[in-house]
């Protein structure tokens, strides 16, 4: 459910949002919770289809803080090898920006910059990687906004690979749910933004980095992503969760403070995960039809399904099932062979297939049961017919040719 939050006042507002929500992978049935939202805009959005399943605002630009370092992370995993190692620039940070403290020349696995960029959000480990991918921080900065156009970002401008306010470095949270649907197909980034914390091996020094997210840290079904923050942006976190065989994403924008940026999003996340729900389609060996068997007049083989069926669907929808089997079955076949399949079809597309099992043993047909079915009954008749004459023929020519015998013997 989702209604007006109120009258909106000056400065951060709240997000014409109440979600109720339920805690993560409680039953569908518990009781629910009025959850507010407090922010300038927010989305919530289905991880694999993109689906957008709550907006408010979802296409305002606004300024977004460190959140533009998910581009800086996607342009790495894209043009650099994580194992390749790069010197820090000469860029010195301000004492109040969020840093690890490299010192020119310093170097340091892309890997470790990486970590150091999505959970320390170091802007020191930022401007590192755009200058060793690019060259320099213009030329990095001109990629970026190249990669925002090939990805549809169409609210998105960026200025710096850092977030330092720039009337030029902006976004909004639908661009930014997609930009993070990119990053979480790459399997090592949604490695690093669900660390808790991570140690950093190369450089000078050994490094301990903690996850700025402390959501990822106290909820073991939140899984990431980035947090921001400055004073023209406000609090922003990009947040994703796992749950119920879903995987959620959600980007608050313009929150008033970092509590309300995690309450909102731990909100956010638990409204997305619960409008899903498992659905047990298939037991394993239900009956799923029959196939003629050949050479065997009138019987049948019992077709079941080889394994269990049970997948994620958005509350209110249904699924259907393809069945693939043959019209006719040839034995011998043990039970449980596979000969077919059974394709779990949701939205029109498919799901999930499982293996079409015969229930039990199909015996061979045997010679005669072959002769009989390939020639038909008539002609097979009229041939034993045939047959039978012929050994009669056959019996009658002996029995004359013994008496022969035993005639001329007697002579």
């Amino acid at each position: 459910m989702i209604r007006p939050a109120g009258a909106h006042g000056r400065g951060p507002r709240a997000v014409a949002l109440i979600v109720l929500a339920l805690a993560a992978g409680a039953p569908a049935h518990a009781a629910a919770r009025e959850q507010p939202v407090q922010g300038e805009s927010a989305i919530v959005v289905d991880a694999g289809s993109g689906d957008v399943l709550l907006a408010d605002d979802p296409d305002e630009r606004r300024p977004i803080a460190s959140t533009t370092k998910l581009m800086t992370a996607l342009l790495t995993l894209e043009r650099a090898r994580t194992d390749a190692v790069l010197p820090a620039s000469d860029y010195v940070a301000a004492p109040i920006e969020s840093q690890i403290q490299l010192r020119p020349g310093e170097r340091l696995s892309v890997a470790d910059l990486l970590t150091a960029l999505l959970l320390e959000s170091a802007n020191d480990a930022a401007v590192a990687l755009a200058e060793g991918v690019s060259g320099s921080r213009a030329a990095f900065v001109d990629e970026m906004n190249a990669r925002a156009r090939e990805l549809g970002l169409r609210n998105t401008s960026f200025a710096n690979p850092i977030g330092l306010d720039d009337p030029d470095n902006y976004s909004s949270a639908r661009d930014l749910a997609t930009l993070t649907r990119e990053l979480l197909r790459n399997e090592r980034f949604g490695d690093i933004v669900d660390r808790p914390r991570a140690t950093l091996t190369t450089g000078a020094r050994r490094r301990v980095v903690e996850n700025r997210n402390g959501l990822v840290r106290r909820h073991p079904f939140v899984d990431g992503v980035k947090t921001g923050h400055t004073l023209q942006a406000g609090y922003v976190l990009v947040g994703s969760a796992t749950a119920r065989g879903k995987r959620i994403v959600s980007v608050l924008l313009g929150a008033p403070s970092d509590a309300a940026r995690e309450a909102g999003t731990l909100a956010l996340l638990r409204y997305g995960i619960d409008q899903y729900r498992r659905v047990r389609v298939l037991r394993q060996r239900a009956a799923a039809g029959t196939a003629e068997v050949k050479y065997r007049d009138g019987e049948q083989a019992r077709l079941v399904a080889g394994a269990r069926a049970t997948v994620t669907v958005r509350r209110g929808e249904r699924v259907s099932t393809r069945v693939e089997a043959p019209e006719e079955l040839e034995g011998p076949l043990p039970a449980g062979a596979r000969v077919g399949s059974i394709t779990v079809l949701y939205r029109g597309r498919p799901l999930e297939t499982v293996p079409l099992v015969t229930a039990h043993s199909i015996p061979g047909a045997g010679l005669p049961r072959i002769v009989l079915a390939s020639l038909g009954t008539p002609l097979s008749v009229t041939i034993l017919l045939l047959a039978l004459a012929a050994a009669g023929l056959g019996a009658s020519r002996l029995a004359r040719h013994r008496r022969r015998r035993v005639s001329t013997r007697g002579s």
